[in-house]
């Protein structure tokens, strides 16, 4: 059946778990969904107060719970509990991610590890569980530019999204025949509380070569992700959506 266009973006009925919902883009996101209709589900590793004041602005359209998604334990628990308020998910986004950086000369495996267990394990992990568990339409995971565009410092977390993208792929293959739809979000540099302070040189450098000239917002991946969320992206899975402004465009001769 062919939806009228205003129904297109509709999340009403619709359950969505966001993973790492207290950073920028988790709570662009949250905001987006609730708005769009959608209850929220909002995981957290940490509690704070970016998180309290994003549950008082979404008010009963989100429940928080805590997980460590490198403990599969902990995925199984979160998971049981959604269970156990009854509801069905439907959708997943899974944004929490590890970006720290080190040269691989200086790289610990422990640090290896833990990049490749949050950024790419849980995300498998969860996302097989959540499949089996509930009737999810659509999982959306983001992932970087970085997965197909490294940079130094920053090989673990780009090899992790690298994985992630391959992933994501893989899902979409397999899970088609369940109705499941599986896509990525490739974001370039998006701007965060401080970034301007922490890395000038940077944002600048950013600014200077991308083509829209600024950085990303939350909500430009938020917009992204409700879309692949909603009946407006019906016939999408196994792509990859990069949103960096047209930086992609440029030469690197």
């Amino acid at each position: 059946m062919t939806l009228p266009v205003n129904k297109l973006l509709d999340l009403t009925d619709q359950c969505v778990l966001v993973t790492g919902a207290a950073g920028t883009i988790g709570t662009a996101a949250a905001l987006r969904l609730a708005e769009a209709g959608a209850t929220v589900i909002l995981h957290y590793r940490t509690e704070s107060q970016a998180l309290k004041n994003l549950l008082t602005r979404l008010g009963d359209k989100a429940l928080a719970l805590h997980a460590d998604l490198t403990d599969a334990r902990q995925i199984d628990q979160l998971l049981d509990t959604i269970i156990s308020q009854n509801m069905k998910l439907t959708g997943l986004i899974n944004n929490a991610a590890d970006q720290s950086v080190a040269e691989l000369a200086e790289l610990s495996l422990e640090q290896w590890q833990h990049t490749q267990q949050t950024n790419l394990n849980a995300v498998f992990y969860l996302t097989q569980q959540a499949c089996a568990r509930f009737p999810i339409a659509s999982v959306v995971n983001i992932s970087s530019i970085e997965g197909s565009d490294g940079a130094s410092g920053h090989g673990h977390y780009a090899t992790s999204k690298a994985g992630l993208n391959m992933l994501t792929r893989s899902f979409a293959l397999e899970y088609g025949a369940q109705n499941v739809r599986c896509n990525t979000i490739s974001p370039g540099l998006i701007r965060r509380e401080g970034i301007e302070r922490a890395w000038p040189e940077g944002v600048q450098r950013w600014q200077q070569n991308a083509p829209l000239s600024r950085l990303g917002e939350g909500e430009d991946i938020a917009n992204a992700a409700l879309f692949l969320l909603s009946d407006a992206s019906g016939w999408i899975s196994g792509a990859n959506l990069v949103i960096d402004g047209g930086m992609s465009c440029q030469s690197r001769w």
